[in-house]
C-alpha cells in the first residue's frame, strides 16, 4: 500500500477495528485479540500496521489487544485518580500552575499501556464543544495557571481548524505563558504532521510538543520528517518513553532508541515507570529494570539522551523522580560513585 499518496484522515479511515481484519500472515489468536478489542477498543491505522514485522514483536505489543489485559487483578482504573481532580469535565488540576486539558476523544492508534484505556475511543469519553468551553472558562478564571498541557486522546487528530480554535483561545488568557501539546501522532500517524499544521502551530508560540516513541523501529523517515517540519517551525520536541515489559526494557535497545531520537531532534525527557492502569500489568517491570537502564545511560552516552526516570504516583501524587543513587555523605564529604563504579570524595562546604 502506497500511503504516501494517500492523506492522513484515508489512512486513519483504513484502520483496523476488528479482530478479524488482522492479517493472516501474523498467525495470530483472533478470538483472544477479539475478546480484549471488547473491552479494550482497538485501532491500528495502516501505517503502523505496516511496521509490525511478526506477530508479538515490541511494535505488535504495543498495538494488538492480548488476553492478558483481561487478566489484571492488580491495577486500577483511574491510577492517577483524574476523575477526582477534575473541577469540570475533560480538565485535570493537579499540580498548583498547570493543567491537563482533554481535547480529543481518539487516537491514531489506541495504545495497550494507555493510561486512560477505561475511555478513550469509548463512549466513556465525550468531549464537546461545550465541554472544551467550560473548560477554557476554568482556565481563564484561575489565573495560577501559566501551563497548559492540551492532550486527550491524542489533540492533533483534530482538524486543523479546529485545533486553531482552541489554541487561539488558549493563548488569549493573559495568565497562560506556555501551551504544551501531548501526542503520539509523530510516531503513529506522522503524515498527520503536514507543512500547514505546522505552520498554524508555529503561531502560538511559546509551544511545546511532548511525543512518544517506545522502541527504534518507530523511528522511521516519515516520523523523520513528521519531527523535522516541528523542529523547523521552532517547536522544542520532547519525548515521554514508557518502560514496557518486552518492548523496551533492555538497555541497548534503551540507547538505541535515546541516539536515534536526538538525531530527529527530539529531546529525551521522560522514562516513565508504567502506570498502575486495569489491563496493563503484564507491561510493567520492575523499578529496579528501570534503575539499571538508567546506569546504562548515564556516563555511557551523551547527557542529551539520558531522560529523567519517573513514577507518576497512584492516587495522582504527581511525578516522583527515581535515579539511580550515586551519592551518600560521612558528615564532612560527600561519596560518591562515578558511573565506572570508581569511588570518589568532595570536601563538604564549612
Amino acid at each position: 500500500m502506497n500511503l504516501s499518496m494517500q492523506g492522513w484522515q484515508d489512512i486513519l479511515k483504513k484502520s483496523i477495528t476488528r479482530a478479524d481484519d488482522i492479517p493472516g500472515y501474523f498467525g495470530s489468536d483472533v478470538s483472544g485479540i477479539d475478546r480484549a478489542a471488547q473491552v479494550f477498543p482497538m485501532r491500528i491505522n495502516p501505517y503502523y500496521l505496516g511496521l509490525i514485522r511478526k506477530k508479538d514483536d515490541p511494535l505488535w505489543k504495543q498495538a494488538v489487544p492480548s488476553l492478558e489485559e483481561l487478566q489484571d487483578d492488580v491495577c486500577f482504573e483511574d491510577p492517577l485518580n483524574e476523575e477526582n481532580l477534575s473541577p469540570v469535565p475533560n480538565l485535570i488540576h493537579k499540580y498548583p500552575d498547570r493543567v491537563l486539558f482533554l481535547v480529543s476523544s481518539q487516537c491514531a492508534m489506541y495504545c495497550r499501556f494507555c493510561t486512560r484505556k477505561r475511555k478513550v475511543g469509548t463512549d466513556r469519553m465525550v468531549i464537546t464543544r461545550e465541554t472544551v468551553a467550560e473548560g477554557i472558562d476554568y482556565i481563564r478564571s484561575h489565573p495560577e495557571i501559566r501551563d497548559v498541557l492540551i492532550s486527550g486522546g491524542d489533540p492533533l487528530l483534530l482538524t486543523d481548524e479546529r485545533l486553531d480554535e482552541i489554541l487561539s483561545a488558549v493563548r488569549a488568557i493573559p495568565s497562560v505563558e506556555i501551551i504544551r501539546i501531548g501526542t503520539r501522532v509523530p510516531c503513529t500517524l506522522p503524515m498527520r504532521i503536514t507543512v500547514r499544521l505546522a505552520r498554524l502551530l508555529k503561531k502560538f508560540h511559546p509551544l511545546y510538543i511532548n511525543t512518544h516513541f517506545n522502541h527504534p523501529a518507530e523511528i522511521t523517515p516519515e516520523a523523520a520528517q513528521a519531527c523535522t517540519r516541528l523542529a523547523d517551525a521552532g517547536i522544542p520536541l520532547g519525548c515521554q518513553t514508557v518502560l514496557l515489559r518486552g518492548v523496551n526494557d533492555d538497555s541497548l535497545v534503551m540507547r538505541e532508541l535515546m541516539h536515534r531520537l536526538l538525531r530527529i531532534r527530539v529531546r529525551p525527557y521522560y522514562l516513565f515507570q508504567g502506570d498502575m492502569t486495569r489491563g496493563t500489568n503484564h507491561f510493567r517491570t520492575s523499578i529496579a529494570t528501570g534503575k539499571e537502564i538508567m546506569k546504562s545511560l548515564i556516563g555511557y552516552t551523551s547527557g542529551l539522551a539520558v531522560p529523567m526516570y519517573a513514577l507518576d504516583a497512584p492516587g495522582g501524587g504527581g511525578k516522583i523522580p527515581l535515579m539511580p543513587d550515586y551519592v551518600s555523605e560521612d558528615g564532612e564529604r560527600l561519596i560518591f560513585t562515578n558511573y565506572r563504579g570508581k569511588t570518589c570524595f568532595y570536601e563538604s562546604v564549612r
